[in-house]
């Protein structure tokens, strides 16, 4: 199938562009790889894109000691390549390279990606996990910052107003000697997960577990995020036992069937995949501890 007819609009600035937004009630396009597909197929039918790919400055990827925003602009495979931010925070690129396959990664944008909202994405579920944000513009009401937990409204819809666009998001580094793993399933190389788990796992100087939490993708309408900290009850690192996470899990988490698999194997899923992550970010905080 084709799209709907639209008008095409292409500013080159950022007041521009909110101008255009707020005027047509059309739909920003950056990467466009989860966009067009979806008016392809008609399930979106917006009246005019605004293209904002011409726009100087929205590109940018920055690593301060606290944080790296990311632009609107910035390519996944930009993103997965930056060894800055891999340096600074490496669950970025430990999540980003499982973005579907490198044809799309090389064109389709992380905030996009973020914007988009689909619940079995991978990006959303690091910003959650991370306690992230985004930066919101529109040329009548100027620039708010959204934390990750007030973003995604449901699935495929987040709470940009219409007439604002996404110029960045922000991902804070996690604390010292803390390590991190991204894991998920799903039916063929580059698809969709069936359920995705980041991990991150913060150790005190004598190698303890003080902090744990998860953040889990296509188990629900938006990421969830679960604070599994009390699972260690302060075990070092190599004697904590990640099994006793299945019924903090199992609380947290409604997985609803599918064309692709059943509830309850999501929440199999959700649970041997949660250990899986846990084990990996604590031998990745150990090293880090360690280095």
């Amino acid at each position: 199938m084709k799209p709907a007819s639209f008008v095409y609009h292409r500013p080159t600035t950022l007041d521009e562009a909110g101008d255009v937004l707020a005027a047509t009630h059309g739909k920003v396009l950056a990467g466009g790889q989860s966009l067009i597909p979806i008016m392809s197929m008609r399930l979106a039918s917006p009246p005019a894109l605004v293209d904002i790919n011409p726009i100087p400055g929205l590109d940018a990827i920055e690593v301060t000691d606290s944080w790296v925003r990311v632009g609107c602009l910035v390519r996944h495979r930009a993103l997965e390549l930056d060894g800055d931010a891999y340096a600074a925070n490496p669950l970025l690129r430990r999540a980003t390279a499982c973005v579907a396959h490198p044809t799309i990664r090389n064109r389709g944008t992380t905030v996009g990606s973020l914007v988009h909202a689909d619940p079995a994405a991978e990006m959303p579920g690091v910003l959650a996990l991370l306690g992230g944000s985004v930066e919101a513009y529109s040329h009548s009401a100027g620039t708010r910052s959204v934390a990750a937990g007030d973003f995604f409204v449901g699935p495929l819809e987040c709470c940009l107003r219409d007439d604002e666009i996404a110029v960045a998001a922000t991902f804070p580094h996690p604390e010292p000697r803390t390590g991190s793993a991204w894991v998920e399933l799903a039916r063929r190389h580059g698809d969709y997960a069936l359920v995705g788990v980041g991990a991150l796992v913060t150790l005190d100087a004598d190698r303890h577990v003080v902090a744990a939490r998860v953040a889990l993708i296509s188990v629900s309408a938006a990421p969830v995020v679960v604070d599994l900290a009390a699972v260690a009850d302060g075990a070092t690192h190599d004697a904590v036992d990640w099994t006793g996470a299945d019924d903090l899990l199992d609380s947290a988490l409604e997985p609803e069937a599918d064309i692709h698999a059943t509830a309850q194997y999501r929440a199999q899923l959700a649970r041997v995949l949660t250990r899986r992550a846990l084990s990996a970010a604590t031998a990745d905080a150990a090293h880090r501890a360690a280095a």
